[in-house]
């Protein structure tokens, strides 16, 4: 095997061990993200009185991509009024799915939270809104976990495969 294709093996598999680590790596921010954005989006209808389409446009503005189209685009959704705001909801939310780095576990969590979002009372939407917190708490507590603990070892393991395959075909 020459050195160049033992260089492009090693190349591809350090990639590949470093994207898994990124995505490792990012499920935690992006799970903290959105607790702040269903803390913002509680403020809005608690204490602002905000329509939902409103409140999913201001809280969208300012947030990262995916998490800013994904709310963005729901308030596009519930603005032309076609749609239930569960069937905009569950919707985007198997976009957020494919371009995010949540698990099952959190989309479940917020396919939960859609079917009562826009259905209840202020408070009763409140309740709603914390106990969707505390679970998305549990679950960024286990990515944490799962970063330090995974994190390191996904880009060793992505050298350390493209190293065994080398030394396999030479």
């Amino acid at each position: 095997m020459s050195w160049f294709g033992a260089i492009a093996i090693l190349s591809a598999t350090t990639i590949f061990g470093f994207e898994w680590a990124k995505r490792v790596r990012e499920r935690p921010k992006q799970l903290r993200e959105l607790k702040v954005t269903l803390q913002a989006l509680e403020a809005e209808i608690i204490y602002g009185s905000t329509p939902l389409h409103e409140a999913f446009q201001h809280i969208g503005r300012p947030l990262k991509e995916p998490l800013s189209s994904f709310f963005l685009v729901i308030s596009d959704l519930l603005e032309e009024g076609e749609l239930s705001v569960q069937e905009v909801w569950d919707r985007q939310l198997a976009v957020l799915a494919q371009e995010t780095s949540f698990k099952a576990g959190e989309i479940e969590v917020l396919r939960q939270f859609g079917s009562t979002l826009g259905r209840h009372d202020k408070e009763h939407q409140q309740k709603q809104i914390q106990l969707t917190l505390a679970h998305l708490n549990r679950e960024e507590k286990e990515a944490r976990d799962i970063q330090e603990r995974y994190e390191k070892m996904c880009k060793s393991l992505g050298v350390l495969m493209g190293l065994l395959i080398v030394i396999l075909l030479m």
